[in-house]
């Protein structure tokens, strides 16, 4: 009887490793970061280069993870939150085993926009937007303070937010 071996996966092509992009990579990336929907036409134009270079660093720069996702930004007001705060938790000391599940349990709430898990005296620092300061209060209500793993909180409303751009 023959013995089948199942094919192994090519290794991808350009997995170059994150500190060994080059200038023409570091500037693909700034002008991604600008204008993420720019046609693979206009971002070859502005770097100078032939589209297929253009299009084949892009791939590459995809499959070895230095471009994770491309996402949208939405403004909150269009979906009615006019106001964001950023909330730093502390988990009780018990309570250190449940961090993950903790987590876990923000990504499904649709008030949070984004989280951070730190080290330092803060375990969770929450960005969310809502309606209102009534809105808030709920959200820290409803999701923080009644969660038996939750130590304390601190609600820091946002007067103004920027994004910048990280130059590479």
């Amino acid at each position: 009887m023959e013995k089948v071996t199942p094919p192994t996966r090519a290794a991808p092509q350009d997995r170059r490793p994150r500190d060994e992009l080059d200038e023409l990579d570091r500037r693909l990336l700034a002008l991604l970061r600008e204008n993420s929907r720019a046609t693979n036409q206009a971002l070859s134009e502005a770097l100078g280069v032939a589209p297929s270079t253009c299009l084949a660093r892009m791939k590459g720069l995809q499959r070895s993870g230095v471009i994770r996702r491309f996402t949208v930004e939405v403004d909150p007001r269009a979906l009615g939150s006019t106001i964001e705060a950023l909330i730093s938790v502390r988990l009780r000391p018990g309570a250190r085993h449940l961090m993950s599940a903790f987590g876990e349990g923000l990504k499904s709430v649709p008030e949070v926009s984004q989280f951070f898990f730190l080290a330092g005296s803060d375990d969770f620092l929450i960005h969310v937007t809502a309606r209102d300061t009534d809105h808030i209060r709920q959200f820290v209500r409803e999701h923080l303070s009644s969660n038996q793993a939750v130590a304390a909180t601190q609600t820091s409303l946002v007067f103004e937010h920027v994004q910048g751009s990280v130059e590479p």
